[in-house]
């Protein structure tokens, strides 16, 4: 046995709390090396995964918003007034100082509507299942999805 005694007696530990989560793997267990999940509050345990998982959809289309443009264009003008076409804007990071504040606003808002609109968190459902979101987060593409991991 262990200096600690055998680790499998201890199931009423507060570290124990989130073993039977999804994405739990052996050998490792739950890991939290910081022990930020130490106190087994679950309900704290549940915002931070659903904030890791909006922040990683969030990486995601970042990503796709970075690449696309290489490969496709709107045709016409991002900004009429300002005689500012879509394909006047560069890739990357130096698009940040080409299109109007307003355009800006207008993605934030977009942004906050799909956050605040279409994907609501539900406390009856898993972390990051939006009952709007439909298949791979496109809403109404198809209904839920059928196959349930866990």
């Amino acid at each position: 046995g262990s200096a600690w005694g055998d680790w499998a007696q201890y199931t009423d530990s507060p570290l124990r709390a989130f073993e039977n989560e999804l994405g739990v793997q052996a050998p490792v267990g739950y890991w939290d090396p910081m022990g930020m999940s130490k106190d087994g509050d679950l309900k704290t345990f549940r915002r931070r995964r659903e904030a890791e998982l909006k922040n990683g959809r969030v990486a995601m289309f970042a990503t796709i918003g970075f690449i696309t443009p290489e490969y496709f264009r709107f045709p016409g003008y991002l900004s009429p007034a300002k005689e500012l076409k879509f394909s006047d804007v560069p890739n990357g990071l130096a698009a940040f100082s080409k299109v109007p504040l307003t355009g800006w606003i207008q993605i934030l808002i977009f942004c906050g509507m799909v956050d605040f609109g279409l994907y609501r968190a539900d406390d009856s459902r898993d972390p990051g299942d939006y009952e709007n979101a439909g298949i791979l987060g496109v809403p109404n593409a198809s209904g839920p999805m059928s196959d349930v991991e866990g």
